[in-house]
C-alpha cells in the first residue's frame, strides 16, 4: 500500500493493513490515529516508539500469533505469508538444523513458558540457533525485554514490508 492511500484510508483499513504487523490493539490504533504522515521514514519512527513499551500482556497477545521457528504456518492470511518469508533462512530440508531448533524450541518452552520468539528476517539457521542457544541461559526477566524488542523489530519490518512511498 502506498503510504498517500495508507494516510488517507478510513481508519479501520488502516488498522486492518497494520494488524498482521503486530496484532496489538493499542499500537494498531495508536499508529492509525497518528495518521497522516509525512514520509514513510516518520511512520516507522512512530511505529517503533508507539511500540515501546509493550506490556507483558501485550506481549503475550502478540505472542499467540507466532509459529515456532522451524515451523512455517500454512495458513493464507498476510500474518502466516509474512512469517514463512521471514523464516526463509531456515531450510527444513536441513534435517539436522530442523531437529536442533526443534529440541531448542522444546527446552525454551519448557523454561520460560512461550514458544521462542527471534526477528528471523535477514538471519541464517545456524544463526537463529545460536542466539537460541544462548537465550536459554537467560533469566525470565531478561527474556521478556528481549522478547518484546524482538516484537518492536518484526513490527516495524513488516509495517517497512508494507508501505511503499
Amino acid at each position: 500500500m502506498k503510504l498517500a492511500e495508507f494516510n488517507s484510508a478510513e481508519p479501520a483499513r488502516a488498522a486492518d493493513t497494520l494488524r498482521p504487523c503486530i496484532d496489538v490493539a493499542r499500537w494498531v490504533e495508536t499508529v492509525a490515529a497518528a495518521r497522516p504522515f509525512a514520509s514513510k521514514d516518520s511512520l516507522l519512527a512512530f511505529a517503533s516508539q508507539a511500540a515501546s513499551p509493550f506490556t507483558s500482556a501485550e506481549v503475550e497477545s502478540a505472542m499467540a500469533h507466532h509459529p515456532r521457528i522451524g515451523e512455517r504456518p500454512t495458513a493464507s492470511t498476510t500474518e502466516a505469508s509474512m512469517s514463512r518469508s521471514e523464516q526463509a533462512g531456515v531450510d527444513p530440508a536441513d534435517s539436522a538444523v530442523t531437529e536442533a531448533l526443534a529440541r531448542g524450541n522444546r527446552d525454551y518452552e519448557e523454561k520460560f513458558g512461550r514458544v521462542f520468539l527471534i526477528r528471523a528476517a535477514g538471519r541464517t539457521a545456524p544463526e537463529i540457533l545460536r542466539v537460541l542457544n544462548e537465550r536459554l541461559a537467560n533469566t525470565p526477566a531478561e527474556e521478556d525485554t528481549i522478547v518484546a524488542q524482538q516484537l518492536r523489530e518484526i513490527a516495524v519490518l513488516r509495517l517497512e514490508g508494507l508501505i511503499t512511498e
